[in-house]
């Protein structure tokens, strides 16, 4: 049996359904199915996407008009086709039962058109708008763990260490069992300030997959973070498979910003964003109110110093974060190379030196690496790339 590496990345948003109406209210009017999926064929090369907005009905009626009209087609093994990209249903929801300490998103991902449409018509009658993403869902984390499973889907909490709305951010106090069914979790998302080294030593995440995922509120966005897949086709039964280590499938590598450029990263100043110890007064207004950062929950979670032995994590950044690669370069590397996952993975060196000047290419490739230099962020600020004399010598 023959498996393929595919480029998958799992969390995209939608902005506005085909009806020009809000889906995501912080995402990109541009960010619309249809865009997603010909940014992710044209543009990013990615194989299969996640969109997790797919439970409000306009999205499902224009996924059906693609299908309809012969532009996109069900796969018998579940997603749906367009072009050469696999479309994934999935669904954000916001759990906030009385055992969590405070918000939780989770990703529920489904085979077909139909079971999602199901998943809709059950959520109905536990969400206040069937309309918009990322809805807190009135019911229990483990009623909703049921309904997806007994849907044939995948249930994946989400950006598992940010401050808000995450697992370990504030919806539990120290154990996921406190909230949820150990048992139908399928895998977990680390989100943007963590990475596997980071986290290994958690020994109740040892099960779990780890995915990692853009987030993307716009289409720029998409594939800031994803990962490289191992299966026979790109399809909802291989995704399973891969992530549950069936028959050879599995995530090969995971590529991620390096944390330190995730705007959650370090503990800052509620107030003021300063970076701030957690006891002691911030050094710049003296306030003790805190912004908790990823890597100091991470350490407060930690139980060993090693876990298991998990896929290489590669930190990238997306191709704009690159110094001196703005638009026209941007533009010119597509023209002559296809798709960022080409410019990124697969182009060689003397190839790039035809289209940009050597540093730059040496810094793609640095990149591709995960070599380049980092500045931290934190508070709400992203960290950035930092172009020194480092960068072309590595």
């Amino acid at each position: 049996m023959n498996l393929s590496s595919y480029f998958v990345d799992l969390h995209i948003h939608i902005g506005r359904d085909y009806n020009n109406r809000p889906v995501k209210i912080t995402g990109a009017k541009t960010l619309t199915l249809s865009n997603i999926l010909k940014e992710a064929d044209e543009k990013k090369g990615l194989d299969m996407v996640g969109v997790i907005d797919c439970h409000a009905p306009a999205v499902q009626a224009e996924i059906q008009e693609l299908i309809d009209t012969k532009q996109a087609k069900e796969l018998k093994d579940g997603g749906i086709q367009f072009k050469q990209v696999t479309l994934i249903l999935g669904s954000e929801i916001e759990i906030y039962d009385e055992n969590c300490k405070g918000p939780i998103h989770v990703l529920c991902f489904f085979p077909t058109l139909a079971s999602m449409s199901a998943f809709t018509a059950w959520l109905r009658e536990r969400m206040t708008n069937i309309n918009l993403s990322s809805q807190r869902y009135y019911g229990s984390a483990k009623d909703l763990q049921y309904k997806v499973k007994e849907l044939s889907g995948l249930f994946i909490p989400a950006h598992i260490f940010t401050p808000f709305k995450s697992l370990y951010g504030k919806g539990v106090q120290q154990s996921l069992r406190e909230v949820l069914d150990d048992s139908l979790i399928d895998a977990v998302e680390l989100g943007l300030s963590s990475d596997t080294y980071m986290v290994d030593g958690i020994d109740e995440l040892n099960p779990y997959t780890f995915l990692t995922n853009s987030d993307a509120h716009s289409l720029g966005k998409m594939a800031r973070e994803y990962q490289e897949v191992l299966m026979k086709t790109p399809s909802f039964k291989e995704l399973y498979y891969a992530i549950h280590h069936v028959k050879g499938r599995k995530i090969v590598r995971n590529y991620g910003m390096n944390p330190l450029l995730g705007k959650y990263y370090h503990t800052v100043c509620k107030k003021c964003l300063h970076p701030a110890p957690k006891n002691e007064p911030c050094s710049n207004c003296g306030s003790l109110q805190r912004i908790n950062g990823v890597k100091e929950r991470i350490d407060m979670l930690k139980t060993n110093e090693y876990s298991r032995e998990r896929p290489t994590y590669v930190h990238q950044v997306p191709l704009d974060f690159i110094p001196s690669l703005g638009a026209k370069t941007y533009a010119k590397l597509l023209k002559a190379f296809g798709t960022e996952m080409n410019i990124i993975h697969r182009v060689s060196k003397e190839e790039l030196e035809e289209v940009v000047p050597a540093k730059l290419a040496e810094m793609i490739l640095a990149n591709r690496n995960g070599e380049l230099q980092i500045a931290a962020g934190g508070g709400g600020k992203y960290g950035k790339v930092v172009a020194s004399e480092t960068d072309s010598s590595n």
